[in-house]
C-alpha cells in the first residue's frame, strides 16, 4: 500500500510498486554521523578549515535543502547558523 509520501511506479499504465524514500532529515543525521566517524572525532572539535570542508561536502549532497538543515549542521559543528551561512556564501563567491 502506498502512503501519501511514497513514489508510485507504473508499468504500461498500471501501478506496480510503491517506493518509500527515507526521510531527508533522518538521512542528514546519518550523513553527519558518517562524517564524524570519518574524521574520528566530534565535528564540533574540528578546526575552521575542516568545518568549511564539511559544509562544502554537505552542500554538494543537498543537506541544506532539508528543512532545518542549517540548524542541524550548525549544531553538529558547534557553530551558529550565521557561521554556516557565511561558509555557504564564501563558496558561492568563489
Amino acid at each position: 500500500e502506498a502512503g501519501p509520501d511514497d513514489v508510485v511506479l507504473a508499468w504500461e499504465g498500471a501501478e506496480v510498486v510503491a517506493v518509500r524514500l527515507p526521510q531527508l532529515a533522518e538521512s542528514l543525521d546519518h550523513i553527519l554521523t558518517a562524517l564524524e566517524r570519518r574524521e574520528g572525532r566530534p565535528l564540533a572539535e574540528l578546526d575552521r578549515k575542516a568545518k568549511q570542508e564539511i559544509v562544502r561536502t554537505l552542500e554538494a549532497r543537498g543537506a541544506f535543502a532539508v528543512r532545518h538543515g542549517v540548524e542541524t549542521v550548525a549544531g553538529a559543528l558547534g557553530v551558529s547558523r550565521f557561521t554556516i551561512y557565511n561558509y555557504l556564501n564564501r563558496e558561492k563567491g568563489r
